[in-house]
């Protein structure tokens, strides 16, 4: 009989079945609906911004990443969001560098995965909507056009422009209603017969694939049900008050890339808070500002401005909202 062996090693001790590379592949596989209902509604266009920013963000996780991280699909997650918040008919090669951009200035520069401060896919977004403000306000609308027609300059050159003549544009649900007063009906919006980033369509959808990743227990359900709840609350007094000027909370939910933002965006584990009481106020805070901007802000859309603020305090609501410690009596604070 061998003798038995002490085992020293660190906590944790007990781990699930779960693991990192599970976890993102599942997210992965749950964005596939999405992306079907924006190839759906914008045709390939919506399909080659997403693989060209999908490509964007696989190619330097390969090249620059030590690990070579490739295999843990959180670069795949990445370019796949990137592309989801992009127009249908942006350059690729824009979509390219949006992906680049977010894996290295967003990830690798931090030092790579659960090190990043911000959600890499809305600082990818972030980077292009300074860099290139016309393409990434240019939403094509498809009127009648046969499926595999493109949305608008999918292959126009670098730092060139193709011609339009043949590509239909016009203002986003969220547009019209900020500076036309335009209101969209509810079906059209839940279920993606609207213009808008690829992202945008079908909010059952997305919807559903986010529910399914929090019966999974692959993302915290608190913030979502934050995000959401502290929007129609903030919105529907306002709407009851005003309705011509004030959006109804159903449209507020469903209109431009909130659903997107709260399932797929605020629940990344690196960049949102740890504890249950930091995901409710994440989420809160994050609801509140797309409010405050989406009606008072100069822009028509507010979510990437707001998870992107929210991430920068969340080291303060982890500090503010951690537990106590077992066998003190106040919250340790250093």
């Amino acid at each position: 009989m061998n003798d038995p062996r002490l085992v020293v090693d660190a906590s944790p001790h007990l781990k699930g079945a779960e693991s990192t590379p599970r976890i993102m592949w599942s997210v992965v596989l749950s964005l596939l609906p999405v992306v079907g209902a924006a190839a759906w509604w914008f045709g390939p266009s919506a399909l080659l911004v997403v693989l060209a920013a999908t490509l964007g963000a696989l190619l330097p996780e390969r090249l620059l990443s030590r690990r070579g991280t490739l295999r843990d699909g959180s670069a795949a997650i990445t370019g796949l969001l990137v592309g989801l918040t992009l127009p249908p008919g942006l350059p690729l090669w824009m979509a390219f560098v949006g992906g680049a951009f977010g894996i290295v200035a967003g990830k690798l520069v931090f030092g790579g995965l659960g090190q990043n401060v911000f959600n890499p896919a809305l600082l990818g977004r972030a980077f292009l909507q300074a860099a290139f403000p016309v393409p990434m306000t240019t939403w094509p609308v498809r009127d009648g056009a046969s499926w595999w027609s493109l949305c608008g300059d999918n292959f126009a050159l670098p730092l060139m422009s193709a011609s339009t003549a043949d590509a239909l544009t016009g203002a986003t649900p969220l547009g019209r209603m900020k500076f036309e007063r335009v209101p969209t009906d509810l079906p059209d919006l839940a279920f993606g017969a609207v213009g808008g980033s690829a992202g945008e369509t079908a909010g059952v959808i997305i919807l559903l694939c986010g529910v399914y990743l929090a019966l999974r227990g692959h993302l915290n359900w608190r913030i979502p049900v934050a995000v959401l709840g502290t929007t129609a609350l903030l919105t529907l007094p306002l709407h009851l008050l005003d309705p011509a000027r004030y959006p109804s909370p159903q449209f507020m939910l469903f209109a431009g890339g909130l659903m997107l933002g709260a399932w797929f965006m605020a629940t990344d584990m690196v960049t949102s808070p740890v504890t249950n009481l930091g995901a409710w106020i994440f989420g809160a805070g994050i609801g509140a500002l797309v409010v405050v901007i989406r009606l008072w802000g100069g822009l028509a859309e507010g979510v990437m401005y707001a998870i992107l603020l929210m991430n920068a305090l969340v080291p303060f609501i982890d500090r503010a909202t951690q537990p106590r410690v077992f066998g003190t009596r106040a919250r340790v604070t250093s």
